[in-house]
């Protein structure tokens, strides 16, 4: 555009004619402005994020590149004002058409970030109301072949109905919601530095109306529709972003509360049967992702059938979506459950030529177990986003606990309720513990663990952040029997919400006591102890709450030590001087060295003279079979710990880790 404009400047300045069509600007500006367009459209469709903060920082920051440039040109004009250069209409159209350049490329891409911000929660209404708007500045763009005067009908009609449909897509504003408070003042902040963006770049347009040749995009219909929309749903945001401001931290903390309240559900009845769950389910879940059609399949074990509850779908239809399903494009959605990973699928299918776009999967388990399969249907391309993935899985979660509780109750009915609790409870703690310990290059590793009671409170688990570093954890929950199970079970969610923070031995523990102290009871708390190994460095990084020193067994030196280090059980301090009684302590390891973690039940095991078993005696074990596998330590312990006390039984839980480092052999 820039080139045809100035060739017809300089043309017209000296009376020379070139044969150019006096339209080709005028056709350049509608193919500058459709592949600004198409290019901001294809880009952002490539960054596949749902991160709104994401997408109006890319708008501030072009916002700002293009301000800096156009101050730019804006000096350099004042540099030559008093030139005769300065006053040539070629220069001063050359400049012209750099500053639309500039304005064109922030308003298209502002433009077409608006768009992601409208379909952020698509539907059919909404996406044919865009196509229509899209089309109706597309016919606006053709009107630059009839000059349309500020003040004649044609142009008040354009910008007022722009104006109108501004006001109807800034009414969809659903992302808000989706914010808290600091995000909401950050956004607020962006949004009022693009509006004075927007208000600049308009009055450098009409500091330059009247001296324009060739298209002056201050009186151009697509241009001030455009500024106008942008505008509109801008000081929109802004007002509504204000306004829910007073709501957010209500929100938050509302939030907060449903995430107790689904913790707490997990040990107690719903009071409805199974039935009324899955139907709860079903209808919540439609409803939560505006989904056009839906079914739920529920695994029957007592007859082998499947039984099926829909939503707006014929059986024909399942049967026909199924089919399709093999031939779509599928987006695994990966649990932070692996074993939930390894035994079914949580996918997004999107199918393209068919009625429904859009197919979101979900499976249901009770104790990593499937036991059926939720499946929501959309007839529109990409129509769940993130948010709308997590609110199912919390839906999902809630109702695989409430069956799970008919589940427990029915088999508790069945049989002496008390005697069956206790094994389901035992169950449900020995789940809680790592089946089997990952293998590794760099150490052998075995776990250990027996319960006083049918139920106890000790923990233990491992979490391997890469292949340079472990985390481990060891717990043990004050008290026995259910109580302690309970706790213990706190304790796991938390460490598999905070593991993947990767935060320090110290951090862990008191974000760990602040979580704790509000679900546990006053007379209760834990000890524990975290362990970051780094196979890379070579060193073992620890801190401890309470707990049961640290056994490290040094090769070189033939010898066995403990490692005690400060530390105040998790729940006994409940404000925020737990810090105080915590540090961070670190280990030098070599092949060889042996790393040992227990319980106190280990070292408290009484004889019949009610000697414990005692530190100095499990130093002794250590030291004298250092050449055995971790395994074989383990099994040596074991033995010598039930000989001592002359029982196969022990009075409290005990639990224990061996961990022998070795040369990587890979």
């Amino acid at each position: 555009m820039s080139a045809s404009g100035l060739i017809l400047v300089f043309s017209d300045m000296n009376n020379i004619p070139t044969g150019m069509p006096p339209f080709l600007p005028l056709i350049s500006f509608i193919v500058l402005f459709i592949s600004l367009y198409i290019f901001y459209h294809y880009h952002l469709g490539r960054l596949k994020t749902t991160n709104l903060q994401e997408l109006l920082w890319k708008v501030f920051v072009t916002g700002l590149i293009a301000t800096i440039l156009s101050l730019g040109i804006m000096l350099l004009e004042f540099l030559f004002s008093n030139h005769r250069v300065g006053e040539n209409p070629l220069f001063i159209n050359l400049h012209y058409f750099l500053n639309v350049g500039l304005i064109l490329g922030f308003i298209v891409s502002t433009f077409v970030v608006w768009e992601r911000f409208i379909f952020y929660q698509k539907s059919k209404r909404l996406i044919y109301s865009w196509r229509s708007f899209i089309y109706f500045l597309l016919l606006s763009l053709f009107l630059v072949f009839v000059p349309i005067d500020i003040g004649e009908p044609l142009f008040y009609v354009f910008i007022g109905l722009t104006f109108l449909v501004s006001i109807y897509f800034s009414v969809n504003l659903k992302w808000v919601a989706y914010l808290n408070y600091k995000q909401k003042w950050k956004s607020i902040l962006l949004f009022i530095l693009i509006v004075i963006y927007l208000g600049y770049f308009i009055q450098e347009l009409s500091s330059y109306s009247g001296d324009i040749i060739i298209l002056d995009l201050f009186t151009n219909i697509t241009t001030l529709c455009i500024f106008t929309f942008v505008f509109v749903y801008a000081i929109t945001s802004v007002l509504v972003l204000l306004f829910n401001l007073p709501t957010s931290s209500v929100f938050e903390k509302k939030l907060e509360e449903i995430i107790n309240f689904q913790r707490l559900s997990q040990s107690r009845n719903t009071g409805k049967n199974k039935e009324e769950v899955y139907e709860i389910l079903l209808e919540s879940s439609v409803s939560a992702v505006m989904a056009d059609a839906a079914w739920l399949d529920i695994n029957q074990p007592e007859n082998h059938e499947i039984k099926q509850l829909t939503y707006r779908i014929s059986k024909n239809e399942i049967l026909d979506v199924q089919e399709h399903i093999p031939k779509a494009k599928i987006q695994k959605i990966l649990s932070t459950d692996p074993v939930k990973n390894l035994k079914t699928n949580r996918y997004i299918a999107s199918v393209r030529d068919f009625k429904y776009r859009s197919i979101l999967v979900f499976p249901i388990f009770i104790q990593n177990e499937s036991f059926g399969t939720l499946n929501l249907l959309k007839e529109i391309s990409d129509g769940f986003n993130d948010d709308m993935i997590g609110i199912i899985g919390t839906f999902i979660n809630q109702a695989s606990i409430s069956i799970e509780n008919f589940n427990l109750i029915d088999a508790a009915v069945e049989n002496e309720r008390y005697t069956k609790e206790l094994n389901i409870a035992k169950t449900v703690q020995r789940s809680l513990l790592p089946a089997k310990l990952e293998k590794s290059n760099y150490y052998d590793i075995i776990g250990y663990s027996e319960s006083a009671d049918e139920v106890g409170g000790d923990y233990y688990d491992v979490f391997k952040i890469n292949e340079d570093k472990t985390i481990l954890i060891i717990g043990d929950v004050s008290g026995k029997g259910t109580s302690a199970a309970f706790h213990m079970s706190q304790l796991k969610g938390i460490f598999h919400s905070l593991v993947q923070l990767q935060l320090s031995p110290k951090d862990f523990l008191i974000y760990a006591n602040n979580a704790l102290a509000k679900g546990l009871d006053k007379s209760s708390f834990i000890t524990a102890a975290y362990y970051i190994i780094d196979t890379k460095a070579k060193t073992i990084e620890f801190s401890r709450a309470g707990h049961c020193p640290t056994l490290f067994y040094d090769t070189g030196k033939r010898s066995a030590n403990y490692f005690y280090g400060i530390g105040l059980g998790l729940g006994i301090i409940r404000n925020n001087e737990f810090y105080r009684y915590v540090n961070i302590d670190k280990i030098k390891y070599k092949p060889g060295d042996i790393l040992i973690l227990f319980t106190d039940g280990i070292t408290e095991t009484r004889n019949s003279d009610q000697e414990e078993f005692g530190y100095d005696r499990l130093k002794e074990l250590i030291v004298k079979n250092a050449n055995r596998t971790p395994n074989e330590i383990k099994d040596e312990i074991v033995q010598e710990m039930h000989s001592f006390s002359g029982s196969t039984t022990t009075e409290d839980d005990s639990t224990l880790i061996i961990i022998k480092f070795k040369e990587n052999k890979t």
